[in-house]
């Protein structure tokens, strides 16, 4: 499929009403929806060939399609190697920026449900420039440390790049939905971690987020765990020290960036709990938060929500409270 075509496909009709479940069918491998290698609107992370922590040349990635419905990709990718953005600008951007991280377990990045479907409401409602992550996973050959090493150098190139994309450099945030969810509480509390980098100016900024955004996180590496992300973060049995560790809410502190929590009471996949540990962890640390509970929308649900719920509302919110954000002092 032509690039053109599959991105009319992806920005055509991704609303929150009126959704119903895609068509299921057959896996299959879309390599070519992705933007090519050296397009402007796909980032990579790092030089060619000096991804921290890699060896060899970078592997080609899966780009697997779920969905038979046009209208409705569910595409994602694994095996990435050679991490990248892509990006999405809006006709007019507002000056404000949200790295995306999607996703999928830390088995896989879902790339429409949370990704290209926040297009609609986000970019060309919104004014936001999107950047969505395909980050290294620690089911492949990557450590445990590289999806943060990732995110933060991502959010720093932003940074960097900042003018380019006619952006305020304080402006900013990190949206993590699930699995992604927890990769943006590591990057929002562990975004001065020293980790690897390639030494030069990108990674000398900060990769602290102006705000984040967490949809239905994973968080707790606890009792209230799920339990197939820690399995492929932390491996069978994790001591209780490398579980606390990895538990968002120990993790909080006063530098931790404002944030915005949404999650449904009724998710069976990552259980509300992980919400409502992380934002008691907010409070007590004194970090402006904003949690919204729906009593429906189970796991995964991103803008893809049936229209009788109140949990469609939650877009309109966080791009009000992220207006709020932008004046505070």
């Amino acid at each position: 499929m032509r690039a053109a075509v599959w991105k009319s496909l992806l920005l055509g009709g991704l609303v929150t009403v009126g959704v119903v479940a895609p068509t299921w069918a057959a896996e299959r491998a879309v390599p070519e929806s992705e933007p090519a290698v050296g397009s402007p609107e796909r980032i990579a992370l790092w030089p060619a060939g000096k991804v921290p922590g890699e060896l060899g040349a970078a592997s080609a990635p899966r780009v697997i399609e779920r969905s038979a419905d046009p209208a409705l990709p569910d595409r994602y990718i694994d095996g990435v190697s050679a991490p990248y953005l892509v990006a999405y600008r809006p006709a007019k951007p507002n000056g404000s920026a949200l790295l995306v991280i999607p996703g999928g377990g830390y088995l896989r990045i879902v790339l429409d449900k949370e990704g290209t479907a926040l297009v609609p409401a986000f970019v060309e409602q919104g004014g936001v420039t999107l950047f969505v992550l395909r980050y290294r996973l620690p089911a492949g050959r990557s450590d445990r440390q590289a999806a943060l090493a990732d995110a933060q150098r991502a959010l720093r190139l932003i940074r960097h790049d900042a003018a380019r994309w006619q952006l305020d450099p304080q402006r900013i945030g990190v949206i993590g939905f699930s699995a992604g969810g927890h990769v943006a509480a590591r990057l929002s509390t562990g975004f001065d971690m020293p980790l690897a980098g390639v030494g030069d100016a990108i990674d000398a900024l900060s990769a602290r987020p102006d705000f984040a955004l967490l949809m239905y996180p994973v968080i707790d590496m606890g009792v209230h765990a799920h339990t197939g992300s820690r399995q492929r973060l932390l491996g069978e049995h994790p001591d209780a020290a490398l579980a606390e560790q990895f538990s968002m809410q120990q993790q909080v502190s006063a530098k931790t960036p404002p944030t915005f929590l949404v999650h449904a009471q009724d998710d069976d996949v990552v259980p509300v709990q992980n919400s409502l540990l992380y934002y008691q962890a907010l409070l007590q640390a004194g970090v402006p938060s904003e949690m919204h509970l729906f009593a429906h929308g189970g796991h995964g649900f991103g803008v893809r929500i049936p229209p009788d719920l109140t949990t469609t509302q939650w877009p309109a919110l966080a791009l009000r409270w992220m207006q709020a954000q932008e004046a505070r002092p």
